[in-house]
């Protein structure tokens, strides 16, 4: 696992508008979240708790990019049908997320594929990892990432 400390992989990757979004366009601290699917239960209550919790995000000055393996016009319907007000960013290929140690093998329902795994990262604003969220529970995750934000 990427450890706090190390410098934060850089990316640009296309959101879901299609206009590419870089780690470098931000200042300050960054959230930068892993998820596995658009609109499937999981992401959508982990998505759903970095909307509802959007106004304390912004209060501090802190973006959220949520990434996944999805298509941009996949993201750009997620995005649209649950009014979520950050950024989505669409890592078809699964290299920025294996950048962050979040893509690898998975096992469900008897099958083994590469997907994302669900990590939260924290960037400082030096660019290194400030904090890192494993394998992360999606009820209560924007909860808990605002409160290491203190």
């Amino acid at each position: 696992m990427l450890e706090p400390g190390r410098q934060a992989p850089s990316f640009e990757l296309p959101n879901h508008a299609g206009e590419t979004v870089s780690l470098e366009d931000f200042e300050g601290r960054v959230v930068v979240y892993f998820y596995p699917r658009a609109d499937t239960p999981g992401c959508t209550a982990e998505a759903c708790g970095f909307r509802d919790s959007w106004d304390e995000f912004a209060a501090r000055g802190v973006p959220v990019l949520g990434i996944s393996d999805d298509s941009v016009s996949d993201l750009a319907d997620f995005r649209e049908k649950h009014d979520l007000p950050f950024e989505l960013l669409s890592d078809e290929s699964g290299e920025v997320a294996a950048s962050y140690d979040s893509y690898g093998e998975k096992k469900m329902f008897g099958r083994t594929f590469d997907g994302v795994f669900r990590n939260t990262f924290v960037v400082a604003p030096d660019g290194t990892v400030e904090r890192v969220f494993e394998n992360v529970s999606p009820d209560g995750h924007a909860a808990e990432v605002l409160s290491a934000l203190e």
